[in-house]
């Protein structure tokens, strides 16, 4: 991405940069049929990924509605271009009041609070996508999934691979696995097409792995290697992948891993971040050798390697967490290995 500053001084410059469209995505915005419909926008990456659709559509010179969908009001000014409906995406009969669009985004699910609620959990990431696979049989769905469906990888490994069978450990990841198997009954009996987005982790400045490690050596406390590896990538990215994944849609589903080329070491991010806090860095916790890792080799040559690299965003973070930068304050749990989030 051109023109990428040193800084980030606040959340508007923050948000204007994560909802950057690549110019492969204005492109794939101006070839694209019918309308666009998020549901879940209202979550932590929805309204980069609605923003970021509206100005590719724009770019792109095209007249097409981005109609977003949550659970409660939340904020997407309709000066952007874009309409917004709440919706209880668990009555079956307000799904089926909304727009037919052609192209759908599925990014509505649960994982904080998992742990102790599992009903809540099964209710959100498997009844949920079955009202919407079954009412949308006609359009394109790409279906926002998660690494955690896969099992635990020794990092030797270099991460799963599409080809790796899912193996969920904990009541949260075998919903989200749920999820993907309820879009895949409905595909097999429709012919309904659908692109499964097995992500982790998406990053930016408030949120995510990166945010997690850099608060912990900021505040003088240890950094947990538990879980001494991870992927991340930058949310931006990730939002321009996903769009762009609309094209990749079939029956039987595809799926697709959703990060960066990178495995990341927790603790040289650590020690990175103390270089640049100009603080010692302390660790707890035994490296296991294992994590949620995955090879997005084929979403990285597919699309191309991440505009916003790894060590841009580092530096981003730093600078974020050192001058007091909001932060969403929900840590990502990244270092459990149980499945209790």
């Amino acid at each position: 991405m051109d023109g990428l500053p040193h800084t980030i001084r606040d959340e508007a410059q923050l948000d204007e940069i994560l909802s950057r469209p690549s110019p492969a995505l204005v492109e794939f915005a101006g070839e694209l049929d019918g309308d666009l419909m998020v549901l879940g926008a209202g979550g932590k990456i929805g309204p980069t990924l609605v923003r970021m659709a509206c100005r590719a559509v724009q770019q792109a010179g095209v007249r097409k509605e981005i109609i977003a969908v949550g659970r409660r009001p939340f904020d997407m000014p309709e000066a952007e271009g874009v309409r917004t409906i709440v919706c209880d995406l668990l009555d079956p009969a307000a799904v089926e009041r909304l727009p037919r669009a052609r192209s759908i985004v599925f990014m509505a699910g649960r994982k904080f609070g998992s742990a102790g609620d599992e009903p809540a959990t099964w209710a959100a990431n498997v009844l949920v996508p079955y009202h919407v696979a079954r009412t949308f049989t006609g359009s394109r769905v790409a279906v926002f999934s998660t690494g955690c469906v896969y099992p635990l990888m020794d990092v030797a490994t270099g991460g799963a691979t599409e080809q790796t069978p899912p193996d969920p450990v904990g009541e949260y990841s075998m919903s989200c696995l749920g999820r993907e198997r309820v879009f895949d009954y409905v595909s097999g009996a429709t012919d309904a097409k659908v692109v499964h987005l097995r992500l982790n982790y998406a990053v930016e400045m408030r949120y995510g792995v990166l945010v997690d490690v850099a608060t912990r050596i900021w505040r003088g406390e240890p950094a947990d290697l538990t879980t001494a590896w991870a992927n991340v990538i930058w949310q931006g990215d990730a939002c321009d992948w996903v769009l762009r994944s609309l094209a990749l849609a079939t029956s039987p589903p595809k799926v697709l891993n959703v990060t960066g080329p990178e495995t990341i070491s927790i603790r040289e991010v650590a020690e990175t971040f103390g270089r640049l806090f100009e603080k010692p860095v302390t660790f707890t916790g035994a490296d296991s050798g294992r994590a949620y890792l995955s090879d997005a080799s084929e979403a990285n040559g597919r699309f191309g390697p991440p505009r916003v690299p790894l060590e841009r965003i580092i530096e981003w973070t730093a600078d974020w967490i050192r001058r007091g930068g909001p932060t969403l304050g929900k840590p990502t749990h990244f270092e459990v290995q149980d499945g209790k989030f």
